[in-house]
């Protein structure tokens, strides 16, 4: 590979990618390593391991960002990487027992598209339970109680795909947090997930390391929009149009696992077409009924 001729268009892939997962926690794996097997034809392997090296220096940035503004649960932090930082080890291990080269290649391409299915139907999940709470206007409470187990077992899962894809670090933890504490709030989810993500990710970056497949001018080229770009998404994250960056990301997961599972480029337009049209007409919808109800609400002034 030319790694010298893509550097540019890396670091700018990377710029977008590090603006999405500081403004949602999501989309680091779920982005990048496709786009670095189906845009830059880098193999599946080398893509996993480099794009993990590249989170494990990127999301400090945006975590320390969160740390400041005091939007981090520590007790889950700590549950989940409890689960992850071993279990996302033994995923890189699990990678070494599959025999054969070619079989090696299509097992990740394979793991990888289901994971990043998964993480689109829990990013639409998220919406709606999200859409759920706003329409009932119930207060959340002013502590969570963390339930240890149940996160532990929770960053096991997540840290075990991380290790066989580099995908779930952000996407599917964030997911299946929002599905065990859902009175978290948003800027806690971000803040939370992106600082378990950096000693999860780092364990798997270190696996790959040692097995010699990590390609450090990937890493490099990616580091260098991608850290920019996290910082300034995790600044913006509390005034981020959360909806529309979540549309836009399932369109791409979805677009991503099709081209994975090795589906013909027509029908993954028409897909992801159908996907996008089905996404902006709920939006749309979703923001006239607010104006309704808001209209409604008003005051009716007296003459």
């Amino acid at each position: 590979m030319q790694t010298r001729r893509v550097d540019p268009v890396l670091a700018l892939a990377g710029l977008g990618v590090g603006l999405v997962v500081g403004l949602t926690g999501m989309g680091g794996g779920a982005l990048m390593t496709p786009l670095l097997v189906l845009v830059f034809n880098v193999p599946p392997l080398a893509a996993v391991s480099s794009d993990l090296a590249a989170s494990a220096v990127m999301k400090p940035f945006g975590g320390w960002v969160h740390y400041r503004r005091g939007t981090v649960n520590w007790q889950l932090v700590r549950w989940l990487c409890v689960g992850s930082v071993p279990s996302a080890f033994a995923g890189v291990l699990l990678l070494r027992v599959i025999p054969g080269d070619e079989a090696v290649q299509q097992s990740i391409e394979y793991a990888l598209g289901a994971a990043l299915v998964l993480a689109a139907v829990g990013l639409v999940a998220k919406a709606s339970a999200g859409r759920r709470r706003s329409r009932r206007g119930g207060k959340e409470p002013a502590t969570i109680v963390v339930r240890p187990l149940a996160t532990a077992l929770l960053g096991a899962v997540g840290g075990l795909v991380v290790g066989l894809t580099s995908v779930g670090s952000g996407s599917l933890i964030i997911v299946i947090l929002l599905a065990l504490y859902p009175v978290l709030r948003p800027n806690d989810l971000v803040g939370t997930d992106l600082v378990q993500a950096v000693p999860l990710v780092t364990a798997a970056a270190v696996g790959h390391l040692l097995f010699g497949d990590l390609q450090f001018p990937l890493a490099g080229a990616i580091l260098v929009g991608s850290i920019p770009g996290v910082l300034i998404g995790a600044r913006l994250s509390s005034r981020a149009p959360g909806d529309i960056v979540r549309a836009a990301l399932v369109v791409v997961l979805l677009a991503s696992a099709l081209r994975l599972f090795g589906l013909p480029g027509p029908v993954v337009l028409v897909t992801v077409g159908l996907t996008a049209a089905s996404a902006v007409a709920i939006l749309v919808t979703a923001r006239r009924r607010n104006r309704t109800v808001e209209t409604a609400l008003e005051p009716v002034g007296h003459p």
